[in-house]
Formats: structure tokens, C-alpha cells, sequence
């Protein structure tokens, strides 16, 4: 059984990869060639097959499939930032909706039909009102960034794919992701890294930008495994939810960081950090999710938090 995962040497990927090495011997992954990062999977790389891909060439992804031959595809491989997808949105849209267009042709052309699993994003959803919380599947996708647009048509590909031409598409919108190795540019790891250098340089204020949205945040942790049980238990042709459904603002992670953290530190408005236009609230419901795979979290957002100072402190 070849297992195929896009983007494995990021954030999510390097877990997945981890988590479904207790399991599975044939794990393939994808690495764009011109930066190779590797950093996250460097203590397991002996056990994985890397191909290098580039997946808005299609050459290069098809070449990556017939390689491969994969049973089962977790696609992650994308931009994965809203920040900096108002900064590069043409980037935005042409690796996160061409990258997918691209997987799912090269796919359909090949001689084989692995069950793929699309990995969306809450940030779909966009535009919520008050009446529409949790968000379940069936409410309006009203993206406010490029990111949550590209996320959108990556969806909706996968949707028409498997109407189209009968593929085993699953597709996800897992809320916010948090853990030990997430990148400086998700809120919980950057103000994790401010506070971790301040033991440098005490004068320094935590610097931050909107404090009042509220989000529903995964760890990573309980991610794989939510994503390893839609592909293998869920529906093809569906769309699933994966949150806690729990809100906190992000002023609840300075909270928390300021409970773990033996330093008193004060805070600075950044308005380079403040977005051309935010998503207030997000919450999800997850009940069919749940239903149909049996998952339910078990690390609590504060567990993640300290997981994530923790993992910065060691930088």
C-alpha cells in the first residue's frame, strides 16, 4: 500500500508523515526543489521516499505520480498563509488551485485510482453571522482573503472531480491549526517565539495585531489523526468539518502564554499585522465528522499552547 503526501516536509505534513509511520512502511512525499525543506522530517527521512515537485507544473506531478503509484494521496501541499495571501496572491492562487488541478489531472490521466483526500480550510467559510454558529458544512462560503478563495476552488475541484469522473475524493475543512513546530507566521508560534527571545532582551513588548477574533484551534496532533480517519472512514463526494468547536480570542493565547512564562512582558499593536479584512468568528460544528469516523480531540488548546513555547524555547 503507497501512501503519497504533498507538501510533507511542512508544518502538518512532517506530523502526518510521523503518525502514519506506525502504520505504513510505503510513505512518499512531495518537496518543492527550490528550497527542500526538510528540517521538520530530518529524523525520519530514512524511513520516507522524497521526490522532488514542483505541483504547478504538470509535467512534474505526473512524473510524481508514476513514481508513487499511490493508493492513497493526503494533499497538503499548498500556501498555507493568509497573511501572505494578500501579500502574493497570484502565488496564492496558482500553487494552491493550479497545484490542485494539476494533482487531480495527472490522476485521472494515470493508471491508477488512489482515494484522495483534499485538505480545505475553515477560512472558506469567511463571512459567518452570529445565527450561522458552529458552522456546519452547509453554510455559505463567503471568503475574505485570496488564501480562503484558493481554499474554496480547491474544494470545489474536488467536488467536481468526483462527480465528473467518479474519483474518491474526500474533502475536509479542518478550523486553526496549532503545535509544536508551527511556523513563526501562525499567531500561536509567533507570539510563542517573541516571548522566547525575550529572555534576551526584556525591554521588548509583544507585538501583535487584532486581538478580538475568535477562533476554533486544532493541535496538529488530533489533526493526523482526524485526517487519517477521513480518508480512510468517511464519505467520498463529502465535505467534513474537523473543529473542536470551542471558540478563544486571540488575547486567550497571550493569557495563557503569560501563565507559562516566568518573564512580565507588555504588548505593542503592530499595524503591519492587521489584515485588510478579518474574519470575526469562526467556530465549527464537527458532529457529522464525528459521527461517521469516531474522532473527538484530545489535547486541549491550553496542552497545545505549552507545547508550542515549549518547542520554541528549545529554537
Amino acid at each position: 500500500m503507497n501512501i503519497l503526501i504533498t507538501g510533507i516536509g511542512g508544518f502538518t505534513g512532517s506530523h502526518l508523515a510521523e503518525y502514519l509511520l506506525d502504520d505504513f512502511e510505503s510513505i512518499y512525499g512531495t518537496i518543492r526543489g527550490r528550497c527542500r525543506q526538510t528540517s521538520f522530517i530530518d529524523h525520519i527521512k530514512d524511513k520516507l521516499t522524497l521526490l522532488e515537485c514542483d505541483l504547478t507544473d504538470y509535467n512534474s506531478i505526473q512524473a510524481t505520480i508514476e513514481e508513487s503509484q499511490p493508493d492513497y494521496i493526503f494533499h497538503l501541499a499548498a500556501q498555507t498563509f493568509v497573511p501572505t495571501s494578500w501579500r502574493a496572491p497570484q502565488e496564492t492562487m496558482n500553487t494552491n488551485i493550479l497545484g490542485t488541478l494539476n494533482l487531480l489531472e495527472a490522476v485521472r490521466k494515470s493508471y491508477f485510482s488512489p482515494r484522495i483526500l483534499i485538505c480545505g480550510s475553515s477560512e472558506e467559510y469567511g463571512m459567518v453571522n452570529q445565527d450561522e454558529l458552529p458552522i456546519k458544512e452547509t453554510n455559505e462560503l463567503r471568503p475574505l482573503s485570496p488564501y480562503g478563495v484558493s481554499k474554496v476552488a480547491e474544494d470545489l475541484l474536488g467536488y467536481q472531480y468526483y462527480k465528473s469522473y467518479g474519483m474518491e475524493i474526500v474533502r475536509t475543512r479542518a478550523f486553526n491549526i496549532i503545535g509544536p513546530r508551527s511556523g513563526e507566521k501562525i499567531v500561536s508560534a509567533n507570539f510563542a517565539k517573541q516571548i522566547a527571545s525575550m529572555k534576551t532582551d526584556l525591554s521588548k513588548p509583544l507585538e501583535v495585531g487584532d486581538l478580538s477574533s475568535i477562533r476554533d484551534f486544532n493541535d496538529v496532533r488530533d489533526i493526523c489523526i482526524a485526517y487519517f480517519r477521513a480518508l480512510f472512514r468517511a464519505k467520498c463526494g463529502e465535505v467534513y468539518n474537523i473543529s473542536t468547536g470551542i471558540g478563544h480570542t486571540i488575547s486567550d493565547i497571550i493569557t495563557i502564554y503569560s501563565q507559562l512564562s516566568p518573564i512580565k512582558f507588555g504588548i505593542k499593536i503592530d499595524k503591519t499585522k492587521l489584515r485588510p479584512s478579518d474574519v470575526p468568528v469562526l467556530i465549527g460544528d464537527s458532529t457529522k465528522f464525528r459521527k461517521e469516523t469516531d474522532w473527538k480531540p484530545k489535547y486541549t488548546f491550553e496542552q497545545s499552547l505549552k507545547d508550542v513555547l515549549e518547542y520554541w524555547r528549545n529554537q
